[in-house]
């Protein structure tokens, strides 16, 4: 390619209708370490659970309880099964973020779940304001 030719970009083909090179545009998935994996899991799990629990912009248009709780268990049971092979520094904020999802979904609930009966509560215990 010469300079003056830009660079296909990953949705376009290259020079003569060629496929991009997916492998050279992503990185290895053994290259990744467990930490990077496990926090960017729970991070889409923690995203997805607040816009479900109306959160985000236009929050009325996308709540929905019974996919947030899903997500909430979901994210609990990572954060508390992976806790002590992440270490504190990850798995910290990674709590602080599921309590508070848990709070906004007692507050977000028009009948609130039963302490120690709420979303994740099964693996973290009763989670209190």
């Amino acid at each position: 390619m010469s300079d003056a030719t830009p660079a296909p970009t990953p949705a376009e083909p290259g020079p003569a209708g060629e496929a991009p090179d997916f492998g050279a545009m992503t990185r290895d998935i053994a290259d990744v370490p467990a930490v990077e994996v496990i926090t960017t899991v729970a991070v889409h799990l923690m995203s997805s659970a607040a816009v479900n629990l109306g959160l985000a912009e236009e929050g009325d248009k996308h709540k929905d309880l019974d996919e947030a709780r899903k997500l909430i268990q979901a994210l609990a049971g990572l954060v508390t099964a992976s806790a002590t092979e992440i270490s504190s520094f990850h798995a910290g904020p990674l709590r602080d973020g599921l309590k508070s999802l848990q709070l906004a979904f007692r507050e977000a609930s028009v009948v609130p779940d039963e302490p120690g009966q709420g979303p994740g509560e099964k693996y973290t215990g009763p989670v209190f304001g």
